[in-house]
């Protein structure tokens, strides 16, 4: 009776609900219509004029002129050529539908600096030139008397680092600890410069090695930023196709105002694609914290970084307020604190398919802050199909790192490859090609690495004292705080090659399991290890309980030791692309039955007992490799790839 009640009522309304639906599709597509109408194209061209409409045929001549008129749903386009200027977007987008676009014309060489170029240099002994510059040149913002500060950054004593450099030729020299240093012999690959600023000049003293500065291109920075909005809450920005460079960028701690050459200062849904992003003194990319009285003021400490999140809580520090920004396809180099950073503001976030190498490789000055890509509250954060290389460390994820996935990276030639600092997961890396001498450094636990090619070292630290959060599932609200014991970490289908090292793993606090990887000449599996116990931060009595507390031995099932089998693993480069040349056995996967990695395989993390699934919530389930190819359900083969044969292989890997 009730089901036939239900059906005369549909019956009855389907006329009018469809008449209802007609309005309303046409209704939308009124409002589609109006917005497409009334979004305008401005354009930007070093030819142009800024008392001009911004139109193709009378365009602007800055961008920063364009972007105090574009409003949400406009696009900018900038022509060829350079423009020195800092952009300070005054408004972002309304949403992913409504964005404010900065593109480069298509096909067309744009380059924003944050220098200008500077000629009057003047020899003064060797291959040392002196050019003075009046301090009203600089303005507001002089980067030569602006210091390099923050919480976690360690310099060299006595040293005074500024946020200031000079380019010659489009490369950088370093800055000089001491005056007297410039009058050295000049070493050819790094050239030095030094700067002293009095009341009323800048004096700058380089080394130029056999070349007149006056002839050739000399730039510095003078501007802080290339671009940056100057307060929080400036969304749904896109930034494509640009080559961007020389920011006089300060160090860019978790605590405080990260600015980076490029920054999204606290904000939701940015798209930067398709960019040269090079020669920031500290940071390229900042996806972080905004600034409050808070920066830098006694805040260094794990309690201090605690109040520092409850703090970015009030201030919006939620999905729908921040982060959810796509980093892609950008070119990324020549930084000396970090590539990428983000404190918490990188939460919901995919940096994917980005070239980033060159990063903290001067090492003038340090602390605990530099990497490719150095993130606090990766929460949800993806971090895929990156080729990362000659940098200090090349994924750094420090903190509240849950959620977060780094799947089919190409890591080489870095200090260090991954390191995972005070999380308590669940993380997850997967297929990626791990070929430095150091793979990991862990201090953290809640992590699985599955199909991964490992070809260095492990460094396990086996507890940390300090009281981290774990969050809410999906979220950036904390659920509780925890100390840092090692191990809750999975090794699943894992290829070891090349000396490719698990023995610090041979014991932990936590369980650890390896079950189904492979071993093969030279490399060490955990239960062949000898670890010893060593700590991160800890306080000596943490340290007297511990010895109460007796570790676990790894166990290891269903795995392969091929200690005659010689991989070879070794990268190839061919003009923009890499190879991998390994040599393979595909009766690895007739002599040994592995399991499809997927949620209900690896179950839940231990301490914030939640399980591993993608950042919207479904189920994870790794059936395709680190080149896209579908995977063998039924019995996968170990390590990133599935092949199709025995011996020698011959794979593009970027």
């Amino acid at each position: 009776m009730e089901t036939n009640v239900i059906s005369v009522f549909l019956k009855r309304n389907y006329t009018k609900n469809k008449m209802v639906l007609k309005k309303l599709k046409l209704l939308t597509l009124v409002v589609l219509a109006s917005m497409a109408v009334s979004a305008k194209e401005y354009h930007v061209s070093v030819n142009g004029n800024d008392a001009n409409d911004g139109s193709l045929p009378k365009p602007f001549k800055t961008i920063m002129a364009a972007a105090n008129v574009a409003m949400p749903g406009d696009v900018v386009t900038v022509h060829a050529g350079i423009y020195r200027e800092q952009v300070t977007p005054p408004r972002g987008g309304n949403s992913e539908q409504e964005r404010i676009v900065y593109q480069a014309a298509k096909g067309e060489k744009v380059e924003v600096k944050g220098s200008e170029r500077i000629q009057g240099w003047e020899k003064i002994g060797n291959d040392v030139w002196e050019v003075k510059i009046p301090n009203r040149y600089f303005g507001k913002f002089n980067p030569y008397s602006d210091l390099i500060r923050g919480d976690w950054y360690w310099p060299p004593k006595d040293s005074k680092y500024h946020t200031g450099a000079v380019y010659l030729n489009g490369d950088w020299l370093m800055e000089a600890l001491k005056q007297e240093d410039i009058m050295k012999p000049t070493d050819e690959k790094n050239p030095l410069w030094f700067a002293t600023v009095d009341s009323s000049f800048t004096t700058i003293r380089a080394q130029f090695k056999n070349v007149n500065p006056n002839n050739e291109r000399v730039e510095i920075n003078v501007r802080q930023t290339v671009f940056y909005p100057d307060k929080p809450f400036i969304n749904y920005i896109t930034i494509q196709g640009f080559t961007m460079q020389h920011a006089a960028t300060n160090w860019a701690p978790p605590t405080a105002e990260q600015m980076g050459l490029i920054g999204t200062h606290w904000s939701k849904g940015w798209v930067i694609e398709n960019n040269i992003i090079q020669y920031s003194k500290c940071v390229g990319i900042a996806l972080g914290k905004y600034g409050d009285k808070w920066d830098n003021n006694n805040t260094e400490s794990a309690e201090g970084y605690v109040g520092t999140i409850k703090r970015a809580l009030a201030f919006g520090w939620n999905k729908s307020s921040i982060g959810g920004h796509i980093v892609r396809n950008n070119t990324i180099a020549y930084c000396e604190q970090a590539g990428i950073v983000g404190s918490m503001g990188c939460a919901f976030s995919t940096v994917e398919g980005n070239t980033i190498h060159d990063i903290h490789v001067r090492k003038l000055f340090g602390g605990a802050e530099m990497a490719g890509i150095k993130f606090h509250g990766a929460v949800d954060v993806q971090i895929n199909n990156n080729h990362i290389f000659s940098t200090n460390m090349g994924i750094w994820l420090d903190w509240m790192a849950q959620g977060v996935q780094v799947k089919n990276n190409l890591m080489h030639g870095n200090g260090l490859d991954v390191f995972l600092e005070v999380n308590h997961g669940p993380m997850l890396v997967s297929n990626n090609i791990l070929l430095s001498k150091t793979n990991l450094l862990m201090n953290s636990s809640g992590a699985v690495f599955a199909h991964n090619i490992f070809g260095g070292n492990m460094n396990v630290v086996s507890y940390d004292n300090r009281l981290t959060p774990y969050l809410k599932p999906h979220s950036t609200f904390m659920a509780g705080l925890h100390d840092n014991p090692g191990g809750d970490v999975q090794f699943v289908n894992n290829l070891f090659v090349n000396g490719g090292n698990a023995g610090e793993y041979k014991k932990a606090i936590l369980p650890v399991t390896f079950d189904g990887n492979v071993y093969v000449k030279g490399a060490v599996r955990a239960v062949a290890g000898d670890k010893k116990r060593s700590f991160g931060e800890i306080s000596p009595e943490a340290k007297e309980k511990l010895k109460n507390v007796a570790d676990k031995d790894a166990v290891e099932i269903n795995f392969l030791a091929e200690g005659n089998f010689d991989a070879g693993a070794k990268l190839i480069r061919e003009k923009e692309k890499m190879y991998l040349e390994i040599t393979l056995d595909k009766n690895w996967q007739t002599k040994q039955k592995r399991k499809l990695v997927t949620s209900q395989l690896l179950g839940k993390v231990i301490i914030p007992d939640l399980p591993f699934e993608n950042p919207d919530g479904s189920r994870l389930r790794i059936d395709t490799d680190y080149s896209g190819r579908k995977r063998n359900i039924l019995n996968p083969y170990p390590g990133p790839f599935e092949i199709l044969k025995s011996g020698g292989q011959r794979i593009r890997v970027w």
